[in-house]
């Protein structure tokens, strides 16, 4: 299988509100950056979105290197939380129900197909392709805000 860095994050102008994420996808040196947006989100859906749409960008199979700057999404997956909802019919453990279950499903979907590898960066910080994502995601939350 041929092997992907993926590195992704999620913007929101008020939480709900604006919204815009960034992806970049890095194969044999070369990179393709992705982003997009909607008007009415919130942060967490952004992150998700983010994923979703880089897996779905790759045609075959991958082992995927994932950076996200998300605990919710690093920790739901890599610690199974969201199997865990999705078996319980999307409830947590404390009874309430799990957020953004559309998300999630495809999401899970997804990472069935591929083998994925999470790993967690700090925001804002050193990682310049976090932070790059970071700049497309901020960017299409001010295009669509106007």
């Amino acid at each position: 299988m041929k092997t992907v860095t993926i590195y992704t994050d999620g913007a929101c102008s008020g939480n709900p509100g604006p919204g815009g994420w960034g992806a970049i996808l890095e194969f044999r040196g070369v990179e393709k950056e992705l982003s997009g947006g909607e008007a009415n989100t919130t942060n967490n859906r952004m992150e998700l979105t983010a994923v979703i749409k880089a897996l779905q960008a790759l045609k075959e199979p991958c082992t995927v290197e994932l950076y996200s700057d998300s605990k919710y999404v690093i920790d739901a997956l890599e610690k199974g939380w969201a199997m865990g909802w999705k078996k319980r019919g999307w409830i947590k453990s404390d009874k309430k129900p799990a957020l953004n279950p559309d998300l999630w499903e495809t999401l899970l979907s997804l990472t069935a197909i591929h083998d994925v590898r999470y790993h967690w960066v700090k925001g804002h910080a050193a990682n310049p392709k976090n932070n790059r994502c970071d700049e497309l995601a901020v960017a299409e939350w001010k295009r669509i805000k106007g």
